[in-house]
This record gives C-alpha cells, sequence and structure tokens, in this order.
C-alpha cells in the first residue's frame, strides 16, 4: 500500500503509465485523435472567462503581446534561427528547416507530441483540482544518461503534429478545466510554441504559460519569452561542470549556464506566490534532483539559490532518483538515493534560510 501511495507523488509516473500503454500496445494515434478536436474560436472566446478558476482576475503575460502582434514578431524570429539552430547551448547550427537534425534528434522543423492531458504528478500548486494541462514533447537537447523519460527524450517516440494542433491541445486542455499549459522540454521547439501561443490567444487561450525546462538554456532566447512565459520550472541538476559532462552528454557548462538563466527567469516573473485557492499563477519554480553520491552538488545548489535569490523562492528538493537507462553504465548513480542523503539536503537548504521548500519527496523515502 505505501508504494501505491508514494506513486501518486512522482512527478512522472502519470507520463510513464501513459507512454507504456500508448506506445506498448499501439495506442498512441488513439490517445491523439481523441483530442484532436477542432476548437471553435467563437465558443472558445465566449467562455474564456470561465478558466480563472481563482477569481484573482488573473491575465496570462503573453496576450497583450498577442495583441499588439509582437508575440507574432517573437516566434518568426524563433523560427528564422531554426535556419541555422541555435535555440539551445549545443548551437548546432544545421538548417532544421530543410530537415536536418541536431543534437536533440528533432526531426527537422517537425513538431513531435509523445502526450497531453492533465497531470496530477506535478507541483501541488500546478495541479489543483484540475491537473496541469500537461503537454510531452519529444526529443532533448541535454540527453542525461538517467533520464526516467528516456523513450521519449533519447528515441522521441511520439505523434508528428504541426502548430495548429499544437494550440488545439492547449485549447483542448483549458476546456476540460486544466489550470495551466505546462510545455515540457520545449527549448528546441520554442519557435513551434510560441506560434501555438499566438494561435491559441486569438481563440480564446487564458491559462498561464509553465516553461518546463532543464534549464540548458540560451540567455538570448529566454529573454524573448520575457512577457510570454508565466511560470518558470526549471531545473537545476548540477552544481559541477564534470558531472553534467559525464552525466548529460558533454554539457560542461551547464551550471554556469543554469545559474544564469535562472536568474533571468527570476526578473521577469519573481517569486511564485499561489492565490488564495493555492494554485500558482505567475514566478519561479526551481526543481533539484537529489542524486547518489552528491552527484548534483545538491547543499552547494541549495547554497547559491539562498545567497542569489530570495528566501522564499520556491524550490522543490525532489527524491525521486530511479537509475534507469544508462544509469547502471555509471555505479555511483546506480541506486537510488538514501534518507540521509536527502535529509542532509533539505537540512542545509533550511540553515541557510530558504523558506519555501517543498519536500514531498520525504514521503518517496519512507516506503
Amino acid at each position: 500500500m505505501g508504494d501505491i501511495i508514494l506513486k501518486k507523488y512522482t512527478r512522472r509516473s502519470f507520463l510513464e503509465n501513459t507512454a507504456k500503454l500508448c506506445f506498448k500496445v499501439g495506442l498512441s494515434l488513439v490517445f491523439f485523435n481523441g483530442f484532436r478536436i477542432k476548437a471553435s474560436s467563437d465558443k472558445t472566446t465566449t467562455i474564456a472567462n470561465k478558466y480563472d478558476h481563482t477569481g484573482s482576475g488573473f491575465e496570462p503575460a503573453y496576450l497583450e503581446l498577442h495583441k499588439t502582434g509582437e508575440l507574432n514578431r517573437r516566434a518568426e524570429t524563433l523560427w528564422a534561427i531554426l535556419e541555422r539552430c541555435q535555440l539551445c547551448p549545443r548551437r548546432c547550427r544545421v538548417n532544421r528547416l530543410k530537415g536536418m537534425s541536431g543534437f536533440c534528434r528533432a526531426p527537422g522543423a517537425t513538431l513531435v507530441v509523445s502526450s497531453f492531458h492533465p497531470h496530477f504528478g506535478e507541483e501541488r500548486p500546478l495541479v489543483g483540482n484540475g491537473g496541469s494541462g500537461t503537454i510531452f514533447l519529444t526529443h532533448c537537447n541535454l540527453r542525461c544518461v538517467f533520464c526516467q523519460n528516456w523513450e521519449i527524450s533519447q528515441l522521441g517516440r511520439g505523434v508528428e503534429s504541426d502548430i495548429d494542433e499544437l494550440a488545439d491541445m492547449m485549447l483542448r486542455l483549458q476546456r476540460i478545466g486544466c489550470h495551466n499549459i505546462n510545455l515540457v522540454t520545449p527549448t528546441h521547439y520554442s519557435a513551434h510554441i510560441l506560434k501555438a501561443i499566438d494561435i491559441a490567444a486569438g481563440s480564446g487561450l487564458r491559462l498561464p504559460i509553465v516553461y518546463n525546462t532543464s534549464s540548458w538554456e540560451r540567455l538570448e532566447i529566454i529573454q524573448l519569452l520575457d512577457g510570454i512565459v508565466d511560470i518558470y520550472l526549471p531545473d537545476f541538476k548540477y552544481w559541477n561542470g564534470d558531472m553534467s559532462a559525464k552525466y548529460s552528454s558533454g554539457a560542461e557548462r551547464y551550471p554556469e549556464i543554469a545559474r544564469e538563466v535562472i536568474l533571468e527567469m527570476h526578473r521577469q516573473v519573481g517569486v511564485a506566490k499561489p492565490t488564495i485557492n493555492g494554485i500558482m499563477q505567475r514566478g519561479l519554480m526551481i526543481r533539484h534532483l537529489v542524486m547518489p553520491n552528491n552527484a548534483g552538488g545538491s547543499e552547494q545548489i541549495m547554497e547559491w539559490i539562498a545567497e542569489n535569490l530570495p528566501k522564499d523562492t520556491y524550490v522543490n528538493i525532489m527524491a525521486q532518483y530511479n537509475p534507469v537507462y544508462k544509469s547502471f553504465d555509471y555505479p555511483e548513480i546506480s541506486r537510488r538515493i538514501t534518507g540521509d542523503e536527502y535529509n542532509k539536503v533539505v537540512k542545509r537548504a533550511k540553515e541557510m534560510g530558504l523558506a519555501n521548500l517543498d519536500i514531498q519527496g520525504y514521503w518517496w523515502l519512507k516506503r
């Protein structure tokens, strides 16, 4: 019984079960086609005011930019970068518009989506009663050896979609009562995402946009998202560049890049503060996954957050590391973490004065 209860709080457990069902028994097209419903602009606009479930008068950041045409301009700016793709720090410079693939292995300019649905395994302020409207995008520019969603991030299992369909997914998630649009692994599809948001906003989309990223981002691209993203949900994976290079495909500069972009994200959206009903609509929410043998440099990360961001910055200290994919090629990360390893990180975060900690991960360890 303890295992079943704890899986409820696992961030990706719902996705893993869904993906296995869809792809192992051939249901992927059924899963998607059931949602590919063209939205009626009139109907969506009529009910748009219903989607502020909190009564707070929230208006998403992107709406004003959509009205002025600035959102479309930025989308075109990102789209032009695909001709010599430099959307992420890899700067592959391949022509994705002509079908070339870079390090992330995204098939040129083709959008591939693994799944989309209300997700109840994310942070509680994102989930609420209606779930986080999660869109899982395929492929990845970081390619961690321990990725729990490696079938999606590494193999690219999903269904080809176009920008109109991505916009429809957003509207569908809004109509069924989700609290936000949560874009998972968005970096290499950022141009597609902005185009889709622009289309969806014209048809009544009014939910907060969650940019759910590994933090392997270019600062210049994150700056282009200013005024578009409402909630930044970045990982801060590693403190040491040797570790990020070893476990994340040569990403030696990850620590300095993560620090740089997280500061910019905070500048844009500030501290994440939920509404009276506990739903998050704007702000920075940092995730850190505690790894075996302190491979991530967890205590140093907590110290940096406390010294460079407000003490009430939302920090999710995650305990659900699981040795999957290629983890067993690295003996030092080939096991689950211990309670002592996790509690040491939490203790340091509290010592540094961090006052808005999500430590649900504790329950994962009490199995």
